[in-house]
């Protein structure tokens, strides 16, 4: 079989479809599918990326839903990529100090590093992996693991991939203050830190 050369793909399209084929390889063995939804899972060896699944849900429901358990653990189903400073008062409401931005495909965020210093998953890890059943498709967050001085950081992108769509999160704490995203063209994929 001829298979095109890596040449012939944009750096940040063979980094997604790679990352798109490791998360199928990852998922093959569960029983829960979701029909016709490319799930986007922490197939990335980059120390500094924490991505993670999110289904991207479409049809009427609002652009997101946030919902905060008796444990503290705050989760999120993002339905739409939009509102996203409204999706980050909510959290902020509810005592996650984050930022929240939605980048789009053929963008990213600059400058990077967005913050002076980021926390290793091991010092604050953010994302509660793998997501609690009970609270289904999305992506879950733990607040506490944000100190004082620090602030959390979502950013969130998704594309549509073969009929499916796939999304991803970065997310990590940071030490001091976080730079505003401001968006600029790349062909890297849009989570590449």
């Amino acid at each position: 079989m001829n298979w095109p050369a890596e040449r012939d793909l944009p750096e940040g399209r063979r980094r997604l479809l790679k990352e798109f084929v490791m998360t199928e390889i990852d998922q093959a063995p569960r029983k829960r599918r979701l029909p016709r939804l490319a799930l986007l899972a922490p197939a990335l060896g980059l120390a500094a990326a924490a991505a993670v699944a999110v289904p991207l849900l479409f049809g009427g429901a609002p652009a997101y839903a946030v919902t905060k358990g008796p444990d503290g653990l705050i989760h999120i189903t993002i339905n739409e990529a939009k509102d996203s400073q409204r999706l980050q008062e909510e959290l902020r409401d509810m005592g996650a100090n984050v930022t929240v931005d939605y980048i789009p495909m053929g963008k990213k965020c600059s400058p990077q590093p967005r913050a002076a210093r980021f926390l290793t998953p091991e010092e604050a890890n953010l994302v509660v992996w793998p997501t609690p059943e009970e609270y289904g498709p999305g992506y879950t967050i733990d607040p506490r693991v944000i100190g004082p001085g620090q602030t959390g950081v979502l950013e969130f992108s998704s594309s549509e991939i073969n009929g499916g769509v796939v999304a991803g999160i970065w997310a990590k704490v940071a030490e001091g203050p976080i730079a505003a995203c401001a968006l600029v063209d790349t062909t890297e994929a849009p989570l590449s830190h």
